[in-house]
C-alpha cells in the first residue's frame, strides 16, 4: 500500500514497532526471545537483495512512484511480520492451555 499511495514509511512503522512493543509486556517470557531473533533472522544475505528488488520493481512499475525513494523500507515490515505472528502464537498458546487446566478444588 506504501508503494502505491505514497504514504509516508514512518505512519505504517511506528504503530507496528508500538504494537510489537506492547506485544512484549504481555507475551509469555519465553517466547519474546524467540519472536525478536525471528525478527533479525528477516536481514539475511538471501532477504535482503529478495525484498530490495521486490520493492524497487514494485515503485518502479507503479506510476508516480520513485523507486529510489518509494522502493526502500521493506525490510522493516519483513522483520515486523515474523515478531508480530511469533508472540501472537505464544499468546494464544498459553491462553489455551490456561483454558483447558481444570479449575482446582
Amino acid at each position: 500500500a506504501r508503494i502505491v499511495d505514497g504514504t509516508n514509511i514512518a505512519y505504517w512503522l511506528i504503530p507496528g514497532y508500538l504494537l510489537v512493543l506492547l506485544m512484549t509486556r504481555f507475551a509469555p517470557r519465553f517466547i519474546v526471545p524467540i519472536a525478536y531473533d525471528c525478527g533479525g533472522v528477516t536481514t539475511s544475505t538471501v532477504t535482503v537483495p529478495l525484498v530490495t528488488a521486490l520493492g524497487v520493481g514494485l515503485a518502479e512499475r507503479t506510476p508516480g512512484r520513485d523507486p529510489m525513494i518509494d522502493g526502500f523500507g521493506l525490510i522493516a515490515f519483513a522483520s515486523l511480520l515474523p515478531m508480530i505472528i511469533v508472540m501472537s502464537y505464544g499468546m494464544l498458546a498459553t491462553w489455551l492451555l490456561r483454558a483447558r487446566k481444570p479449575a482446582k478444588e
